[in-house]
């Protein structure tokens, strides 16, 4: 219906400039040429400057499809989106996260990708990554840049202590990560600072390690929270260490991942779990000599697989240059192109060609470590769940906030991601 509508108004909006005798119409194609908005959510000043030279090289090569550069916020994409999409008015090309979506796809938002795709970009990218942009068998984006969560050590710590480090190769257990973090805190120390301000994706990606699940599809399509052994792991593991262990700082709880990095530098917290991309704000931030270190996460009954909701590019349903836009994409996404976004945001390429480029493999600054654990990255285990956002922030995020603080007890989590939190899912699976 909103294309029908949009359709209508543009023929009405033709016809209307035919009559006063006005050429050209909103998407400047008079002269035969097409305009397409590409909104993207690059924020780093180096990721800014790679996209728009990206939008230069491809408009200097393509006179007759040209795109403008619309710069977007992660902080208000979702509802930015929706109102756009509402008002007829959403770009041509649209930068996101897999895990924001799902409701867009299902609400027929974005367009099928499938009868678009060259067979180059498809056969790119690995099948993990497609999945993550796959709902009720549609492809409504292509994932391009993923973050795996990793350990930043302070090394100096790390070798005076003798501990073993671990490897991509031999990781650390979860068991043993939290025998270390005990070793490294004492004397003004923690061994590591959790920053959970936002808890729940953090828990529910690392849990993949320990075979973790959470939500579970039933042979009816729908989907129901069920909290067994492995979903168990990371919560008990960092519930211990703040209030058993006193190995991890509960005043990092409520912090996000930037806040934790005084603390880092000046040798409060041993370790800091965070996402890859960090490493950029650490290089930057970093007094003169600090040393530092990547390390994998820890891993668990099926080693060190962990959830990402990779950065997609779709493109928007209403759009009336979908091939078009398909082929910015695909220029975007070349390997070479690929590799220089992934640098530019300090991420990995999903594209199997661009990963193996040897500038992303070096020891420098740990890019070997997160190239490492680029096969065992898999799809968020919310990713395609309709509800999820409601979930989160109504159910998941006080319950674990609650329970990594110790102020419920694990019976009581339980109680509320699953019984509360089944409430939420079956209003949105009538």
């Amino acid at each position: 219906m909103r294309a029908l509508v949009r359709t209508a108004a543009a023929a009405a909006t033709a016809l209307a400039l035919l009559l006063t005798g006005c050429g050209g119409n909103g998407d400047g194609e008079a002269d035969g040429k097409v305009t397409l908005r590409f909104q993207s959510l690059a924020w780093q000043k180096e990721s800014v400057d790679i996209n728009k030279q990206l939008v230069k090289e491809w408009n200097a090569a393509h006179p007759d499809i040209r795109v403008e550069y619309v710069q977007g916020s992660w902080d208000s994409v979702h509802d930015q989106l929706l109102t756009s999409f509402e008002g007829g008015e959403a770009p041509d090309i649209i930068h996101d996260a897999s895990d924001d979506l799902a409701d867009f796809a299902y609400g027929g938002y974005l367009a099928d990708l499938r009868p678009l795709l060259p067979k180059g970009l498809t056969d790119g990218i690995p099948h993990n990554s497609w999945e993550t942009a796959t709902f009720d068998g549609g492809v409504y984006g292509v994932p391009f840049l993923q973050e795996p969560r990793v350990l930043i050590a302070n090394t100096k710590i790390l070798k005076a202590s003798g501990v073993r480090i671990p490897t991509p190769e031999k990781p650390w257990s979860w068991t043993e990560f939290r025998q270390v973090t005990k070793e490294l805190s004492g004397a003004g120390r923690y061994g590591v600072a959790w920053p959970l301000k936002e808890p729940v994706s953090v828990t529910l990606n690392l849990g993949l390690s320990a075979g973790g699940e959470l939500f579970h599809r039933g042979v009816d399509g729908k989907v129901t929270v069920a909290m067994g052994e492995g979903d168990q792991v990371v919560p008990d593991t960092i519930h211990d260490q703040v209030n058993t262990d006193h190995s991890a700082a509960r005043t990092a709880l409520g912090m996000g991942g930037g806040d934790t990095l005084p603390g880092f530098f000046g040798g409060k917290y041993a370790m800091v779990p965070l996402g890859f991309s960090y490493r950029q704000q650490i290089v930057e931030q970093a007094p003169k000599g600090f040393e530092w270190t990547v390390l994998p996460a820890p891993a668990g009954r099926d080693g060190l697989a962990q959830g990402v909701s990779p950065q997609t590019l779709s493109v928007a349903e209403d759009s009336p240059h979908k091939k078009e836009a398909v082929e910015f994409i695909d220029f975007l996404l070349r390997p070479a192109n690929m590799v220089r976004l992934a640098k530019g945001d300090w991420m990995l390429p999903t594209g199997t060609e661009a990963l193996a480029d040897p500038s992303l493999h070096t020891a420098d600054r740990g890019w070997a470590t997160g190239a490492a654990l680029a096969a065992s990255l898999r799809s968020a285990p919310a990713q395609s769940v309709r509800g999820y956002p409601e979930w989160k922030d109504k159910v998941a995020t006080p319950a674990l906030q609650e329970y990594y603080s110790g102020a419920i007890d694990a019976a009581e989590l339980k109680k509320r991601l699953v019984t509360d939190g089944n409430r939420v899912l079956a209003r949105y699976q009538r």
